[in-house]
């Protein structure tokens, strides 16, 4: 477990970021309010230290560590939580969403186990997996949804083509975005919820076309759309952001007259205490410290540890 938790709070108090530190791995987990912990608490956490998927927009891509066991996941919203003035049960939306460092269906033995400790201490929880959807036996994840009506599925897509997704998240076992259309059809079938699809913005993927190519592959009365401010790494973290939200409003306008659900997550503090997920900067500077690994050829290194069954090719 966990022998040094830190936490850095930003300048307007809306955020704050937690690093927990172990001899041989580290993570983050993210803390909002929006505006009072009592009305909604957002709880973002890691299920891996570092990330073996590497999406170039997110520092934790850059090395990955190891897996998390299902006790360091759980005592990420725990700690947490302890430090809210309003009392779990009485929070009128409470989400953990597992979001920040690694891919959680790379992790789904410990993620699952992690699920159902938080849902039987947490019940009133939304408990979101946001993936990248990487190639694994999807009938799991649907079986557990099941079990607890409180999972909610958001597929990262963040491009509207498959030649600019495999751009942005090199790692190649993954699926294609029909694929992912498709499982999300399968979760929702099995379920009754409509999954989501994340869309990170930048001023290359923001046009008509861009919005055509979603409304195509992702059917608006079955999916539900979130729009990502994400602070680029090429320029000022502050001149990202402002940048980011302005054309992630423009491009929810677009999608919401295409028939889309839509909402914005526009995480806060990113000025004063870091960038987006896995950038916190003591995060990095304690993988540069510890020599790290990079991520790149690491899925042979997740089947040694029995952490995901990626699918043989050709099954489906």
């Amino acid at each position: 477990m966990w022998n040094k938790v830190r936490a850095l709070h930003s300048s307007d108090q809306r955020v704050a970021k937690y690093v927990f530190e172990a001899p041989d791995a580290v993570a983050e987990a993210v803390l909002y309010k929006y505006p009072t912990y009592a009305e909604r608490t957002v709880i973002c956490c890691s299920t891996q230290s570092g990330c073996p998927v590497g999406c170039h927009f997110c520092g934790a891509g850059d090395r990955f560590v190891r897996s998390l066991t299902a006790d360091e996941i759980v005592s990420q919203p725990v700690r947490l939580l302890a430090d809210v003035d309003t009392a779990p049960g009485n929070i009128e939306k409470l989400q953990i969403m597992f979001m920040s460092m690694g891919e959680p269906l790379l992790n789904f033995k410990a993620l699952s186990e992690a699920i159902r400790t938080l849902h039987a201490s947490y019940p009133n929880a939304a408990l979101l997996i946001s993936t990248v959807a990487p190639d694994v036996d999807y009938a799991a994840l649907r079986q557990l949804s099941q079990e607890i009506p409180a999972i909610g599925l958001q597929f990262s897509v963040h491009e509207s083509t498959d030649e600019h997704r495999d751009a942005l998240i090199p790692f190649k076992h993954k699926l294609n975005l029909a694929q992912i259309a498709a499982e999300g059809a399968r979760w929702d079938a099995a379920t009754g919820r409509r999954p989501f699809f994340n869309y990170c913005v930048h001023d290359k993927n923001t046009s008509d076309d861009d919005a055509r190519r979603l409304r195509d592959l992702f059917d608006p009365h079955l999916w539900e759309a979130t729009v990502s401010v994400v602070c680029e790494r090429d320029e000022h973290v502050a001149t990202a952001h402002k940048r980011q939200r302005v054309l992630a409003s423009n491009f929810l306008t677009r999608l919401s007259l295409l028939g889309f659900s839509t909402r914005v997550f526009d995480p806060a503090g990113q000025d004063d205490i870091g960038g987006g997920c896995g950038q916190l900067w003591y995060v990095q500077q304690w993988m540069r410290e510890h020599q790290v690994r990079s991520s790149v050829g690491v899925v042979q290194l997740l089947h040694q540890h029995d952490t995901v069954l990626v699918r043989r090719e050709g099954a489906r």
